[in-house]
C-alpha cells in the first residue's frame, strides 16, 4: 500500500484534512499500516462498504461492522476526521496549549464538544512507557493552585492557607544524553511524606542513578538505593552538576500554560494537563509533523466517555475534589 505523505505545516494539515476523503485515508494508514484489521476479533478477513465507509468483518461475533474511529479516542463521537485531525495538530504544536475556546472558534463546534475533544486528545498523549529513567535524574516538586489570599475567605477556613489550598506535584528529569534529549515524568501527588516522594522515585527510576534533589527532607534515605546528591536552595543553586534547574525551568513552562491558556482548571483534571505538557517537552527535538504523528499514534485502545469526565465523585483522576482553583 502506497504511504500518504503528512502534511508539514499548519496550513498544510489544515488544507489537507479539510477534505474529509483525506483524513479518513491518511487515518486509515496510520492506524492499518499492514491493511485493515477487525477491531474486535483482529481478523483481516474485512469488506469494505464503501457509501458507508465503514467495514464488515466476515467472521460470525456480534457487532461485525466497525469505522476507523473504533477502537480509539474517536469512537462515539460525531466530528469528523476532518475536524479532529487539525485539532490533534493544534493540541501537538502549540507550546502553551491551545483552549477550548480557541478550538471552538477555529473549528467551528461548540465550547463544550471543543473541550471534551480536548480532553482525549491529552488521553491520547498520556506516556504509557515503561522505560526507567538513568543517568542522571532530578527529582523535585511544585504547587499548583490559587495562592491563600486570592482565595475567597469563606473558603479559605476550608481550604487552609499557604501550600495548603494548592495541589502538589511531583516531577522527575532524565537529562540529556549523547544518545537523547532529557525528558521528564508528572504524577500528581498526595502529599509530600517520604511514602510517596520516594517511592515515585523508585518507581521510575533504575537502581545506581544519580538522583538530585533540594534539601526536602523527604528524600533522605535515597542513598541506600541511588547515588543521591543534595542542593540546599537556602545557600546557592547549583554546584556543578549538582542542581535541578533542569525542572525549575520545565515547572515555568508548565504553570505559563496553566496560567496563561487554560487559566482555570478542576484539581481532578490537572492529570490530564501534565500528560500533555510533558508529551510536548519530550517530544520537543522532532518537527511538528512528528509530534502530531506520535500523538496520533497514541488514540489506539483508549476511550473516555463524557459521563466518567465529569462524573460527581470528581472525575477519573488520582486525587479527586470538587474545588476549582487557579494558577498561582
Amino acid at each position: 500500500m502506497t504511504a500518504i505523505q503528512a502534511p508539514e505545516t499548519l496550513l498544510e494539515a489544515v488544507t489537507y484534512f479539510g477534505n474529509p476523503e483525506n483524513a479518513f485515508e491518511f487515518f486509515k494508514q496510520i492506524r492499518w499500516p499492514n491493511g485493515v484489521r477487525c477491531p474486535r476479533c483482529n481478523s483481516d478477513k474485512v469488506t469494505f462498504l464503501e457509501n458507508a465507509k465503514v467495514w464488515k468483518c466476515r467472521t460470525p461475533h456480534a457487532k461485525q461492522k466497525f469505522s476507523a474511529k473504533v477502537g480509539t479516542i474517536f469512537e462515539d463521537s460525531p466530528i469528523g476526521l476532518d475536524k479532529w485531525l487539525p485539532a490533534m495538530w493544534l493540541a501537538s504544536n502549540c507550546k502553551n496549549g491551545v483552549s477550548s475556546y480557541e478550538l471552538h472558534r477555529a473549528l467551528g463546534v461548540t465550547q463544550k464538544t471543543a473541550w471534551f475533544m480536548l480532553q482525549r486528545i491529552r488521553l491520547a498523549m498520556q506516556d504509557g512507557s515503561i522505560d526507567k529513567m538513568s543517568g542522571r535524574v532530578e527529582a523535585d516538586e511544585t504547587f499548583i493552585g490559587a495562592k491563600a489570599r486570592n482565595i475567597h475567605k469563606g473558603k479559605r477556613r476550608a481550604k487552609g492557607t499557604g501550600y495548603a489550598s494548592m495541589t502538589a506535584v511531583q516531577g522527575l528529569l532524565e537529562r540529556t544524553t549523547n544518545e537523547k534529549a532529557s525528558r521528564v515524568k508528572l504524577k500528581v501527588v498526595g502529599n509530600m511524606r517520604k511514602a510517596e516522594l520516594q517511592g515515585n522515585v523508585r518507581e521510575y527510576v533504575m537502581n545506581g542513578s544519580e538522583v538530585f534533589t533540594d534539601a526536602l527532607q523527604s528524600y533522605t534515605g535515597l542513598l541506600d538505593d541511588y547515588t543521591h546528591k543534595v542542593i540546599d536552595h537556602a545557600e546557592c543553586y547549583a554546584k556543578g552538576h549538582v542542581h535541578t534547574n533542569g525542572l525549575e525551568n520545565f515547572w515555568s513552562l508548565l504553570k505559563r500554560a496553566l496560567k496563561g491558556t487554560y487559566v482555570n482548571v478542576e484539581p481532578f483534571h490537572l492529570f490530564r494537563y501534565l500528560d500533555e505538557q510533558a508529551f510536548r517537552f519530550n517530544e520537543r527535538k522532532d518537527n511538528d509533523q512528528g509530534r502530531f504523528i506520535k500523538a496520533l499514534s497514541g488514540v489506539v485502545g483508549k476511550s473516555l466517555k463524557y459521563a466518567k469526565l465529569i462524573a460527581a465523585e470528581g472525575g477519573d483522576g488520582p486525587y479527586p475534589t470538587t474545588e476549582t482553583w487557579q494558577t498561582a
